[in-house]
């Protein structure tokens, strides 16, 4: 196992990851954002250098063991048996907290449960559709009503968020959602008033997440602008547009088609390890 810290490398990981999209894209998203600062302090490890069979993007140093939402990796892999091995190297991960995979590949669960039922761990997975917007300058112009303007959303919002994720509602969602405000872009229409009406986040591997409408403003047509403007703006930081849909949300399923989006085949992977840890 070795941890990458050369930027030379890191760029060189880079540059692979985008010949390999889009099974690498939660991996590649992670990659871009630790070589343009790393705000969220991940690291990179693979099994070999400069051929290497497998990648895995983590949080760097210690993370509460009950924190499965900053204890997330996003992993790929070239050979499967490389995959395997790497997950099983000491060091790699902590097997005895709480965290999650995930991973746009087949072999991802299957690893993680070869290795849980050998080590006697539980599961809890989850799969979502992957959706990608080949070229966001192609969207349809946005739709602003008078008297609602862009902007963004800051941690005092932080309370709402957790409110209305539906992974919410407890300390370590609640720390993890700052982060992401302080971190990360976000997107956020707002009323007259100030009030946030509708928005969207971005996560550490450089996908869209908690998009959300409240239930007031909904059918307004909000979630569109906020799916187009966001997208545009990480097509101008060089980032890929895309993000993990729950696989019974219809309404957004439909909407970001609507707007061009592709469903990848692949389903991404959710696996969280040792759920009876998190906190609740």
């Amino acid at each position: 196992m070795l941890i990458l810290t050369c930027p030379a490398q890191l760029q060189r990981l880079e540059g692979a990851l985008r010949r390999s999209l889009p099974l690498t894209l939660p991996v590649y998203g992670a990659v871009m954002n630790i070589n343009r600062g790393n705000p969220a302090g991940l690291e990179v490890v693979v099994d070999a250098w400069p051929e290497f069979g497998a990648v895995l993007a983590r949080r760097r140093g210690e993370v509460p063991v009950d924190d499965c939402y900053r204890n997330t990796s996003a992993v790929f892999y070239r050979d499967v048996g490389a995959y395997r091995a790497l997950l099983e190297t000491p060091g790699c991960l902590r097997w005895d907290s709480a965290f999650h995979i995930i991973g746009l590949q087949d072999g991802v669960t299957a690893v993680s449960e070869a290795i849980a039922g050998a080590k006697g761990i539980e599961l809890d997975i989850s799969h979502y559709y992957t959706y990608r917007h080949p070229n966001p300058s192609t969207m349809p112009e946005p739709r602003l009503d008078p008297g609602v303007r862009v902007g963004s959303l800051t941690p005092a919002h932080v309370d709402l968020l957790n409110k209305t994720w539906p992974y919410g509602g407890n300390a370590r969602s609640r720390q993890y959602l700052e982060e992401l405000l302080r971190l990360f872009p976000n997107l956020c229409l707002r009323d007259g008033a100030g009030q946030p009406l509708s928005w969207a986040l971005t996560d550490p591997f450089g996908a869209g997440t908690h998009g959300y409408t409240l239930p007031a403003h909904r059918r307004s047509g909000y979630m569109w602008t906020v799916l187009v403007l966001a997208a545009r703006r990480a097509q101008a930081r060089g980032f890929p547009t895309f993000g993990f849909t729950a696989t019974g949300n219809r309404p957004m399923q439909r909407l970001q088609e609507e707007l061009g989006h592709q469903r990848l085949p692949e389903l991404c992977c959710y696996i969280l390890h040792n759920p009876s840890l998190k906190q609740a």
